[in-house]
């Protein structure tokens, strides 16, 4: 259910042009996080004045709040180029090992979903980020021999929604963090607006707000909104977007006022309908709504922890008084304190 969800942080291959096409270029055209963008402008300067390299950068947060476009922005600001990659995308230290001795001074390298980056290739990066060397081993057995690069100093920036799968090793050679955070609604209105603008959509500043306050904090999702009611508009309303058309539509794809669809809802029935309210471990809800628990616990679990819909306890998930409220439930706690994991 995952790939048809219209609210995913995820990103599909036939968005990323348009997506590309919306990414500011510089930290100026960056709405919102303003304090990684004031903190980011700080290091690019200082690096550009000691003409220097930037430290390395990991970013970690939810998907689709901006992690990409902070990288490609950082090698604009740097006057650099960046090349992309990600963890799956390395099998094997060759596979690195190619491009890392293709980079030019000062060049960026960013590997989205750092963490999952095989053993084999992260200890393979160790000396490149520290020594900006490399060795390589040549052949097997006893006729093994290491051969020594050296490379060009670069910028290595990661991305990550799992931060807390990056062993210890790895996090600690990275010299710049940042947690990147959901959106206050004021921010996304504010990046629709300038999607609108560039998409050449009518949109009025109240369908803007509507559709900001629906999109779950997230950029990305507020972007494929507005992609969804812009058609909607077009067939039936004259292509104009406003507050009653964004009702309207959004309610066609199952996106209530709050943000959620159907799976967060199902999510959050299943903790009140069939555990009482929890606590309940993570297993018991994805066995009983037929999801995996990567997708409930990186595109579901983020935001309803946000609004405070649910809560972790060390026994498992609970729903708050909130999440009742919200689906027109009775509040009551009565099984909390006998369910377990």
């Amino acid at each position: 259910m995952e790939k048809d969800r219209v609210i995913t942080g995820k990103v599909t291959d036939e968005e990323i042009r348009l997506f590309a096409q919306l990414r500011p270029r510089h930290l100026s055209e960056v709405i919102g996080q303003r304090s990684i963008v004031e903190n980011l402008a700080i290091s690019v300067e200082a690096a550009l004045e000691r003409e220097e390299p930037l430290d390395h950068v990991l970013f970690h947060g939810p998907p689709g709040l901006g992690k990409t476009t902070l990288a490609h922005v950082i090698a604009v600001e740097m006057g650099r180029k960046i090349v992309a990659t990600s963890g799956p995308a390395l099998e094997r230290p060759g596979d690195l090992m190619g491009i890392l001795t293709n980079l030019e001074k000062g060049d960026v390298l960013f590997i989205d979903e750092i963490h999952r980056l095989p053993t084999v290739v992260e200890e393979f990066l160790y000396p490149a980020m520290e020594d900006f060397k490399i060795d390589f081993v040549l052949d097997k057995g006893p006729y093994a021999r290491t051969v020594k690069f050296s490379l060009k100093p670069f910028t290595l920036v990661g991305a990550t929604t799992r931060a807390g799968m990056l062993t210890g090793a790895l996090r600690n050679r990275f010299g710049i963090f940042h947690h990147v955070d959901f959106y206050p609604d004021d921010d996304l209105t504010e990046i629709v607006e300038r999607s609108a603008r560039i998409l050449e959509i009518a949109a009025d500043h109240e369908g803007a707000k509507e559709i900001a306050r629906r999109a779950r904090g997230t950029p990305r999702i507020a972007n494929r909104l507005l992609k969804r009611v812009r058609d909607y508009a077009q067939v039936k309303a004259g292509g104009c977007i406003s507050r009653p058309v964004v009702d309207e539509a959004l309610e066609m794809l199952g996106i209530d006022a709050r943000g959620l669809d159907r799976l967060d809802r199902d999510f959050l029935g299943a903790i009140i309908d069939q555990y009482r309210g929890g606590p309940v471990g993570i297993q018991a809800i994805c066995a009983s709504l037929h999801e995996d628990a990567d997708t409930l616990v990186d595109m579901v679990e983020p935001f309803l922890l946000k609004i405070a819909f649910i809560a972790r306890t060390p026994r498992g998930r609970v729903a708050t008084e909130p999440a009742y409220i919200h689906l027109g439930k009775p509040h009551s706690t009565e099984g909390q304190e006998r369910l377990s994991i």
